[in-house]
Order: structure tokens, then C-alpha cells, then sequence
């Protein structure tokens, strides 16, 4: 066992172990750098905590689980998954004798639903919680309820840097608030005078070259928004590390753990480290004597449209910000500097927004539903989330019926929580399993909820994608990519080839590995169904993931479709679905105007797939409605019939013809005859002189006890004339005749 450095977590660490043993939770709060992640749960292990169940730590990011474990083994002198281990996403380094496990927030959600009560867990430590992920806020909200009901001898402990600490303590039943102020190092922090317009890369090496040139001694941790930023930097500041003696080092999750390891691990050489916001909260870095924070992140999210991830560049909130300085002030004074203005960055958020507040909710909701938790309105949330994101949850997995409109958790929707994917794309998979094409729905799966492959489809690292013809026109863009990732797995192992066939290898990495564990969870796994038959299931998986996505094309040749979710939307050039009159709009994204407003009426729909109208019937015949309208056909001049197919309120197929007969078909030409008044009957222009020459017969004739003709007898004539008709046409051969006045040999209806 190595000898531990001293931390400046470890003094409070006796006060954190009594506090824990005598109430069943508490909050942490300490700089970055104390060591909270590492020496806490050690000191819990050291005291007992552990011999009645694993010691479970809540991490953001793998990165920051994977580190946690690697460092706390080392101080246990052991291998990581043996007292120390991790579970994150495609790897779980550990075994029977773990007793501090580091998990990420998405796998506990997982442990939810394998294990509702925990059993087998004595002290759950939610870490880096001012960052209100919606596991963590769900985590959170499941660990209070588990200890309120069934499990109160459960610990919990709530860790962060920057966080106001009293609502939480208060949420979870007046715990102590215990806080390490640790060794403070004076850190000056520096901002630009004006924003500067160039390249975030040039900006950066700008920063990297006056400290140099200042003559700083230490490491520099750069903050960038994501990977593509990296790459961008390490080409532009690659010479001038190597004339410095620098070693320039990426540090992101998507990095090979070794890659990581070299990263974070004490060196003798300086290092320039260009790290995204992992390096935020995962374990501090030793050495760093400088921080350039770009002042920028790529915040996750989901799309409105289909409701799957998606990556955003967001500006950090000031809290990011703090923490992002003290990564250089750790063992020594530091410097810090912001490559933004210091207005800007007094007008930034104190904290960012919590997902709960932001974030699609329909993953949690089939999460609790799955733990037994069905009355989500009196559910423990520590912020509850709005009424219209729970209900807009509800109505979507309802759609993909995984609920019964009773909110009742269907058989589809038992099967859709074995799958550690959105929903929509749970259910894809379960339909696909229906219709034996499992193995290639976990592919298609795994392609969704994975960035896309196609280096032309990033902006950073190829040409932009071309226009598609008619003459390369296909019935889905899913199958096209499905295409394209078989052709990067006959080139496996060669990344250039990868490269050359213009798809992006490390997304093919991950596409393969998160298909791989989709695999291991379906029930069945051949294929069952002809070749010829297999493009045409997975379109249908397809559509059942993504019922409310819907559209018909306005006409032949036409881009533009009518969306069942209302408005309209305009299909990319670059989708092969050119010839299809309906389809599924998987992804999409909401168009702007010249002023940058959003106008919700239109999109433009980036990834179809073509549906058939029987398929529609198949899945969702509830949907189905059939409905016959009379309109006024103005061309024509006469009231006619039309028949529609609805799916929704989206009309599928429509047929017009004239109308048959009726009262209601008689009321609709009635208007139209009044509308139109005398001229339009062959006598109509008599009827005034006759009006005037009964008057005038009246008037001198009083003992004739003539009955004037007013305005409601010649409505009367009109609308008797119109029994039985349908167009204006019929009417023209009739002449209105009150009776004694007109002709009684005309045609007449008086």
C-alpha cells in the first residue's frame, strides 16, 4: 500500500464519518482539488461503512469514474477492480471482493431497475452534484424516497465544489453540512479587454504562446469545448510544444483509457493539456500552474424533434467557471486566463439550469414506472419538473406504448427497459425483435443514438454533403447508413481506409461497441426474415419508434411535406428519400428566419425513411380514422363529397366526388343561392316590379285582402327550390313562382 499524499479533504474526514453514523445523510462541500472524490469513500471503507455493502460513487462522466478507481486502488496498493472498481458504459472493472464502486450516473439508473431496494449497497455518494444532471436530480429524488420507506438505514452523502448546500440538507431531512475549505492558492485571473472575433484555436494558441513567453514553469490545462476543438488546437499548437519541450496531451471521454491515464498522471516534462470539460470534476491534475478556459462547453440536451441527445456549444456558468480556476490553484499560486471579457462573465448564470427544468423527461418517467413508481405528481422530487414536460413524457411513451393511457406500464414497455437507450429507440428494437430483424435493429439503434459516422456531415472534418438526385434516390436514410458502417467494418482495423470511404473512425468504434451490448440483451437474435424483407421490417421498427413524426409529401416531386404534429417541414437535398409520398421524419431541426426567429411551423427534415400507409394501420390502428366532409366546390359550382384516410390529423389518402343529395347538401346550396339572391333564378329580375305592382294593388284595394310578398315568402321559394339539388346549375332551370302571380306553365319549385 503506497503512502497518501495529505489532501486537504483528509482533515475533515473524522467529522464525515461521525456525522454519517449518527444521521442517515449528509452534505459535502470542498474546493476542487480537496480530494473529496478519492478520500472519502477511503475513509468510509477504513471505518466499516463497507462490510455490510458496496460503497457506491455517482460520477457525471466515465472519465471521472474510471480516474476515481484507478486512484483510489493505487492508494489501496491494489489493481483497480479488486477493493476499488468501476461500472460505466461498456465497461465494469470489478469483482466480489469491490467494496467502493464508482459508477456513472446513467448505470445507477440501470441499478434502479435490476435491484429497486439497492440491497446490497450501504452508502450511495452522489459527487460533483452542483452540475444537476436529470439521473442525478432522479438519483437523488429514488435515494430519499428508498430511505423514507424501506430502506432506512441506507447513507447517503451529497459532494460538490459550488453548491448552495441548504435546500439540499434541508430536502433531505435537516443533515449537517460539513465544509473543507482546504489550502487556498491565490490564483490571478485574467480576461480579454474586448471580445476577440478569431478562431477559438488561434485565440488559444495566442494564450499558450504569453505564458511562454512569461516564462511560466508548470503545466497548462486548457478548457475547450469538445473534440473537435481539441484536434483543431493539438494542429495548431503542435510546433510550438515541440520548440518548448511541451508534451501535448488531449484529455476527453471519448479517448482510449490509456490515452486518458497519460493525460492526468504526474510527469516530469511540462504537459499542455487540452482537455474538454471533463477536467471540470474528474481527479485533479497534479502540477497545473495555468489554466485557458475558453469559457465554452458542449452542453447535452435532447432534440425537440425526435427527443434523442444531442450536444450543444453553450457558454459555462460562472460556477464552471470558479471551478474551472481552481484547477490552478491547487499546491501553488496560479494563473487563470479567461479568453472573454470580464463583463461577459458577470453576466453569466450563477449556476447552470438543471436538466429536470430543460431536458426531455420520457427516459426517467419509463425508469420510475419500471422501479414501481407510477404517482409521479407525489413523487419525492427534490425540484419537481414541470407539469407540461411530465405530461408531454407520459404522452410520448403512450404513443410507443409503453403506457396505457391509464399510465399503467405495458408488456412493450417491461420490454423496453431492458435496453439503456432513449425510448424511441428501446422501442425500435423491441418492434424489430417482432419482426425478426433484432440483431440489425440494435445497429440501427446503436446509429441513432450514437453522432453520426459521416465525416461530411461534420463541418470540422470533411466537405459538406452533396445534393441527392433523383437517380439516387433510396427508400430510407437509415438503411444508407446502415450501408455505410458495413463498409467501415470490412475495413476494420484501418482507420485510414475508414477515412478514405469518408466515415469517421472513432464514431465507428463506438456504434460497434454500443451495438455490441444492445446484442447482448435481445431475446433473439437471427434474423428470421428474407433478405429482401429485412429493409422493409427495420423501416417498420423505424416507424414505431417514432409515431408522432409522421408526413405526406404536398405532391409529386415536391420537398415539401404536412407534418401529423402540425406545420410543415422541407426535406434536406441531401436525404435519398426523393421519391416517397410518405414518410417518417426521424431527425429534424427547427428552421430560423433572416432575424434568427425560430418559426415552428417548418422544418427541415435531415433523416426520412419512407412508410407505406398499411404499415401505419399495422401499428397503430387507433389512429386510423376515416372521415367525408361536404365543401363548396367553387370551380364547379356545386356542394361535394370528400373522403378521407386520416392518420391523426395528417390525411393519408383522400378521393372527391359530388355530393349525393341530403338536408345537409340542400343547407351548403342554400348558402350559396342566398348568397348569390334573385339573379340567379331566371324570373329574379321580375320579382321587384311584381313586389311593387302588389303593393301598389293593396294599397288601393284594401278590401282585396292581398298578401304583400316580402322578403321571408321569397326566402321561403328559395330554399324550397333547393330541396333535392346540389349545384347552382340545377337551380338555373327553375323560376320562383308565388302562387296566382307567375306562369303556371314554366318549370317552377313555388
Amino acid at each position: 500500500m503506497t503512502a497518501l499524499e495529505v489532501l486537504p479533504i483528509d482533515d475533515s474526514c473524522p467529522e464525515i464519518v461521525a456525522a454519517l453514523r449518527a444521521r442517515g445523510g449528509l452534505i459535502v462541500c470542498a474546493p476542487p482539488g480537496a480530494g473529496k472524490t478519492t478520500r472519502v469513500p477511503r475513509a468510509l471503507h477504513d471505518e466499516g461503512f463497507a462490510s455490510h455493502g458496496e460503497i457506491l460513487v455517482l460520477e457525471p462522466r466515465r472519465l471521472a469514474a474510471r480516474l476515481a478507481a484507478a486512484r483510489v486502488a493505487s492508494e489501496f496498493g491494489q489493481r483497480v477492480g479488486q477493493t476499488a472498481g468501476f461500472s460505466i458504459r461498456f465497461e465494469s472493472v470489478a469483482g466480489p471482493d469491490t467494496r467502493i464502486r464508482f459508477v456513472t450516473e446513467g448505470i445507477f439508473s440501470r441499478m434502479i431497475l435490476q435491484n429497486p431496494r439497492l440491497l446490497g449497497v450501504s452508502v450511495v455518494i452522489l459527487d460533483e452534484f452542483h452540475e444537476r444532471h436529470l439521473a442525478t436530480d432522479l438519483a437523488l429524488a429514488f435515494l430519499r424516497r428508498l430511505q423514507m420507506e424501506s430502506r432506512p438505514e441506507l447513507k447517503l452523502i451529497v459532494m460538490s465544489a459550488t453548491l448552495d448546500a441548504a435546500p439540499i440538507a434541508e430536502y433531505l431531512g435537516d443533515v449537517p453540512v460539513i465544509s473543507s475549505e482546504g489550502a487556498r492558492f491565490e490564483v490571478a485571473v485574467e480576461y480579454e479587454t474586448r471580445q476577440d472575433e478569431r478562431p477559438l484555436h488561434k485565440r488559444v494558441a495566442r494564450a499558450v504562446l504569453k505564458l511562454l513567453e512569461e516564462k511560466l514553469d508548470g503545466h497548462v490545462l486548457v478548457f475547450l469545448p469538445g473534440a473537435a476543438e481539441i484536434r483543431m488546437a493539438s494542429e495548431i499548437l503542435g510546433d510550438l510544444a515541440r520548440r518548448s519541450g511541451l508534451l501535448l496531451l488531449p484529455l476527453h471521454g471519448d479517448l482510449p483509457a490509456a490515452a486518458q491515464a497519460r493525460a492526468v498522471e504526474p510527469s516530469e516534462q511540462r504537459k499542455l493539456i487540452l482537455a474538454t470539460n471533463v477536467a471540470e470534476t474528474s481527479v485533479t491534475i497534479p502540477g497545473i500552474a495555468a489554466v485557458i478556459d475558453s469559457g465554452l462547453a458542449r452542453v447535452a440536451g435532447h432534440s425537440a424533434w425526435s427527443g434523442l441527445p444531442t450536444l450543444s456549444l453553450a457558454k459555462v456558468s460562472k460556477a464552471s467557471a470558479i471551478q474551472r480556476t481552481g484547477r490552478a490553484g491547487r499546491t501553488r499560486d496560479g494563473r487563470a486566463l479567461r479568453l472573454y471579457t470580464r463583463h461577459d462573465f458577470e453576466s453569466r448564470p450563477e449556476h447552470d439550469m438543471p436538466e429536470i427544468k430543460r431536458a426531455d423527461l420520457s427516459d426517467s418517467v419509463l425508469t420510475l414506472h419500471g422501479a414501481g413508481i407510477s404517482d409521479l405528481r407525489s413523487f419525492t422530487w427534490f425540484d419537481a419538473p414541470s407539469e407540461i414536460s411530465l405530461r408531454a413524457a407520459e404522452n410520448l411513451l403512450t404513443q410507443l406504448g409503453a403506457l396505457e393511457p391509464s399510465g399503467t406500464l405495458t408488456q412493450s414497455g417491461r420490454q423496453m427497459l431492458r435496453f439503456p437507450v432513449h425510448p424511441r429507440l428501446a422501442r425500435l428494437i423491441v418492434e424489430g425483435e417482432k419482426l425478426g430483424v433484432a440483431e440489425q435493429a440494435c445497429l440501427l439503434a446503436a446509429l441513432l443514438g450514437e453522432r453520426d459516422l459521416r465525416l461530411e456531415a461534420r463541418s470540422d472534418l470533411g466537405r459538406p454533403a452533396a445534393p441527392r438526385t433523383k437517380d439516387h434516390a433510396g427508400p430510407s436514410d437509415l438503411l444508407e447508413r446502415i450501408e455505410s458502417f458495413r463498409e467501415a467494418e470490412s475495413a476494420r482495423g484501418d482507420p485510414r481506409h475508414q477515412r478514405s470511404l469518408g466515415l469517421d473512425p472513432r464514431v465507428v468504434e463506438s456504434v460497434d461497441r454500443a451495438r455490441a451490448q444492445l446484442r447482448r440483451l435481445i431475446k433473439h437474435g437471427k434474423s428470421t426474415v428474407r433478405d429482401q424483407d429485412e429493409a422493409q421490417a427495420l423501416m417498420v421498427a423505424t416507424l414505431s419508434a417514432f409515431p408522432d413524426r409522421v408526413a405526406r409529401r404536398r405532391g409529386p416531386g415536391q420537398v415539401e411535406f404536412l407534418l401529423a404534429s402540425g406545420g410543415s417541414g422541407r426535406l434536406a437535398a441531401t436525404s435519398v428519400v426523393q421519391l416517397a409520398p410518405l414518410i417518417v421524419a426521424v431527425d429534424a431541426e427547427a428552421r430560423t428566419g433572416s432575424k434568427g426567429t425560430r418559426d415552428s411551423s417548418s422544418v427541415l427534415i435531415r433523416l426520412a425513411s419512407a412508410v407505406e400507409p398499411e404499415w401505419l394501420a399495422g401499428l397503430f390502428p387507433e389512429a386510423i380514422t376515416q372521415k367525408t366532409t361536404l365543401f363548396w366546390n367553387g370551380g364547379a359550382e356545386r356542394v361535394d363529397e370528400a373522403s378521407q384516410t386520416l392518420y391523426r390529423d395528417l390525411v393519408l389518402e383522400e378521393s372527391v366526388r359530388p355530393a349525393l343529395a341530403s338536408e345537409a347538401v340542400s343547407q351548403i346550396l342554400l348558402d350559396r343561392a342566398r348568397a348569390r339572391g334573385l339573379p340567379l333564378f331566371s324570373d329574379g329580375e321580375q320579382v321587384p316590379a311584381l313586389r311593387a305592382r302588389m303593393a301598389l294593388l293593396a294599397h288601393h284595394f284594401p278590401s282585396a285582402g292581398l298578401r304583400l310578398l316580402d322578403d321571408s315568402q321569397i326566402a321561403d321559394a328559395i330554399a324550397a327550390c333547393c330541396i333535392g339539388k346540389r349545384s347552382i346549375e340545377e337551380l338555373n332551370h327553375y323560376r320562383l313562382k308565388p302562387v296566382g302571380f307567375f306562369s303556371t306553365e314554366s318549370r317552377d319549385c313555388g
